[in-house]
């Protein structure tokens, strides 16, 4: 058997090599390093395929976020409503700005921003909200998008892990995450779904004024050299990312694929298991249908329930079988975002996820032998 990884990025890029390695070197032979031809062509291909108006690329996901906001214009003080159960990156950046963080609960089975809390937590200084597409599928955003409208705000996606995803509207309509809310935010970072060889990111929006300010932010302010009409950052996609990037694009689809195939995988493992509960959809499928297309499986996510989870954590490390938790702490809880407005009554799903939740190795390359390897081991360990 294969060593398992938690990402096997050397595995799949020996199977693209061909293709990357002569984009990569096209880069270094026209030596256009900074919005070289290939980011130009990269952001094409990205706008065709999300079905969006505008793709502006740049430098990692959360600068992603960061310039979404300083686009819609939001000022210090302006609160920002999003999840508690996820990566700091979220909040980092609405802290960084001197917006006032709003955390909220999630929901208990998709671990996605709890709609209620949402409605609770909406005060008149509330501009925006974040929406966290968490481990691979859309949160609410039907939902999410009508509070916004009732409220006058803002909603910026954080697309960071459900690229190719499908959010499925109630009338049946398909629309691509980080599409649906004004702006969206999305990270290259090497493990996501579309990940490059260094770092990288992109905002999506349909709105071409806002889509204006944005490029004009990513690059100093600047829509004409030195003539500084906004004030920007230094936040620009390198052209051999975007190489290595537009090389992956076209098989995206076939990544989220081997993904949602090794997700059935272990759902099949588990579905019977006392002391697990096995990821849940918004589709309803939990997964298993061959034609689930809401949930990209960034990460396999159990929720393990009446067992120690460290101690089976440990179990895993010791069995050649990594595995990680996310998130270990709250980020109410994290000694940069406490803030003495919270309740720890409010948090009750979060603080239970924390305890409970394992990501598995998911990737592209893993094969049945190593899913019955990890899955054996696992089921091995709770029945004692």
């Amino acid at each position: 058997m294969k060593k398992i990884q938690m990402v096997d990025l050397k595995g799949q890029y020996n199977d693209i090599k061909d293709v990357v390695n002569p984009s990569i070197q096209e880069v270094i032979e026209n030596t256009a390093f900074i919005n070289g031809p290939k980011v130009h062509d990269f952001q094409k291909n990205l706008e065709q395929y999300l079905g969006v108006k505008h793709v502006i690329p740049c430098a990692n996901g959360t600068d992603a976020l960061q310039i979404a906001m300083m686009g819609l214009g939001l000022k210090p003080g302006d609160e920002v409503i999003t999840a508690d159960f996820t990566f700091a990156a979220t909040v980092e950046v609405i802290a960084l700005l001197q917006l006032t963080p709003v955390l909220v609960d999630v929901n208990e089975d998709d671990f996605n921003i709890n709609i209620e809390a949402i409605k609770r937590a909406i005060t008149p200084k509330t501009k925006a909200i974040v929406p966290v597409h968490l481990f691979g599928q859309c949160a609410n955003m039907e939902a999410v998008m009508a509070i916004a409208k009732e409220h006058n705000l803002f909603v910026i996606e954080d697309n960071a892990q459900a690229i190719g995803a499908n959010y499925t509207y109630k009338n049946g309509e398909k629309v691509k995450a980080g599409t649906i809310g004004h702006v969206g935010a999305t990270s290259f970072f090497p493990s996501k779904n579309l990940g490059c060889y260094g770092d990288g990111g992109a905002i999506f929006t349909n709105d071409d004024d806002l889509a204006h300010t944005i490029r004009g932010i990513v690059n100093h302010g600047m829509y004409e050299r030195y003539h500084h009409d906004v004030v920007g950052v230094n936040s620009r996609l390198d052209s051999i990312q975007a190489a290595v990037l537009d090389a992956k694009l076209p098989l995206l689809d076939t990544y989220n694929k081997a993904r949602q195939t090794a997700a059935r995988k272990y759902n099949a493992a588990f579905k019977d298991q006392d002391g697990i509960i096995i990821p849940k959809t918004v589709g309803g499928c939990d997964g298993v249908c061959d034609t689930c297309d809401c949930h990209v499986f960034h990460q396999y996510t159990l929720r393990i329930h009446g067992v120690d989870r460290d101690a089976l954590v440990q179990h895993l490390n010791e069995k050649g079988i990594p595995c990680g938790v996310y998130y270990p702490i709250p980020l109410h809880k994290q000694k940069a975002y406490e803030d003495e407005r919270y309740n720890e009554e409010d948090f009750e799903v979060t603080n239970t996820l924390v305890k409970d939740v394992i990501s598995l190795p998911m990737h592209t390359e893993l094969d049945d032998e190593q899913i019955e390897y990890i899955t054996t081991t696992i089921t091995n360990f709770i029945n004692g």
